[in-house]
């Protein structure tokens, strides 16, 4: 990497006085401290002669089929068949990223408790239907002839298909056709990519939203913080979805939160101080972003949510709640969100996460 490179990622006002050589020795200095303090656990040498599976299982403690994805790299994830929802996902050096309450219950028609859910037809009450839609409660099925989605070539992933149901038929008149890719990436990031279809004979549109309800493990909510949703306005369902503006630099947690951002950046980070880890999400055809946290009094009122538990735990993700996603017989559309996990001095702009974790594995 030369010194042109690395000046990229510094900051401008400190360019005209560190000069090329002091740079590159700051930059050094900054690498040799980040690779001393999260050494890699996995020699890529040694992963060499492994291959990335995908394998269908019964889960030990509630009987249901789910998929075990294991990348070649180290990192992992489980999808259930039930809710067509993630539960698991392990990175590269072995730490779980998602959060499943002890007390979720594995038996529907309740949803599962933590993991990614996925939100069709409408995300919490923003709609007549019941809470966050049906299909986390649902069962899918595999995805034999899956649709290509843009953007996606990792050989480490499962395709799933929701259609709809006669119990769906009746409080949902529509037919639609919900694919759901699920994908690890070599570095350990997880994709997920939805496409969704108008497959109405009648001829009539209809409207849905839509929302990746992620459960992020945290260490102490306290120690947490969301960047990227500063200035921006926001729906606070605590306040009957009263428009807010966000006033902060970033989102803390002191209370609880329940709020859409409406518009928010492609790239939204959340940072686990204590942890020392940076949870980076990026998104596309999804303006909005969740942001949730019961806290304590609403913690102890749910029988599937420990009463200590919202402590570590935080839901962060990408949406499309304000503006409905309008959809005629025989139109397609389709939404990705792509979350990574890197080491929280990474995330302050000084180093570039992805040019670190390169370097970790040379």
């Amino acid at each position: 990497m030369d010194a042109v490179t690395v000046s990229h990622s510094v900051p401008s006002i400190f360019r005209p006085v560190l000069g090329r050589r002091n740079l590159r020795s700051l930059f050094d200095d900054h690498l040799r401290r980040a690779i001393r303090r999260f050494p890699p656990r996995t020699d890529p040498t040694c992963m060499a002669g492994k291959a990335s599976s995908v394998e269908r299982v019964k889960d030990r403690a509630t009987g249901l089929d789910k998929f075990v994805l294991r990348e070649a790299r180290g990192s992992s994830a489980e999808v259930f068949l039930y809710g067509g929802q993630v539960t698991s996902w392990y990175n590269t050096y072995g730490e779980q990223q998602l959060f499943v309450s002890k007390k979720a219950s594995f038996k529907p028609p309740k949803a599962i408790r933590g993991g990614i859910q996925i939100c069709f037809p409408q995300l919490g009450n923003h709609g007549v239907l019941e809470q966050h839609g049906f299909a986390r409660n649902r069962l899918w099925s595999v995805d034999e002839n899956p649709p290509p989605f843009q953007d996606t070539t990792y050989d480490c992933h499962i395709d799933l298909i929701l259609k709809q149901s006669g119990d769906d038929l009746k409080i949902w008149p529509h037919s639609y056709e919900l694919h759901l890719q699920v994908a690890l990436s070599p570095r350990g990031d997880l994709i997920l990519t939805s496409r969704i279809k108008n497959s109405n004979a009648d001829g009539k549109p209809f409207q849905f939203s839509f929302a990746y309800h992620t459960y992020f493990s945290v260490s102490d909510i306290s120690e947490v913080r969301v960047e990227g949703l500063d200035t921006l306005d926001y729906l606070d369902n605590l306040q009957s979805k009263k428009r807010c503006t966000e006033q902060g630099d970033a989102v803390v947690f002191e209370s609880e939160v329940d709020r859409v951002y409406l518009s928010a950046p492609p790239k939204i980070v959340t940072i686990d101080h204590e942890k020392k880890r940076t949870f980076v999400l990026r998104k596309k055809e999804l303006p909005d972003v969740v942001v949730w946290n019961p806290w304590d009094k609403k913690a102890k009122a749910m029988p599937d949510l420990g009463s200590e538990e919202y402590t570590c735990m935080l839901c962060v993700g990408a949406a499309c709640i304000e503006k409905a996603i309008t959809l005629r017989p025989g139109e397609e559309w389709q939404g990705r969100q792509e979350i990574s996990s890197v080491p929280s001095s990474y995330s302050s702009g000084m180093l570039d996460p992805e040019q670190i974790r390169q370097m970790q594995h040379i």
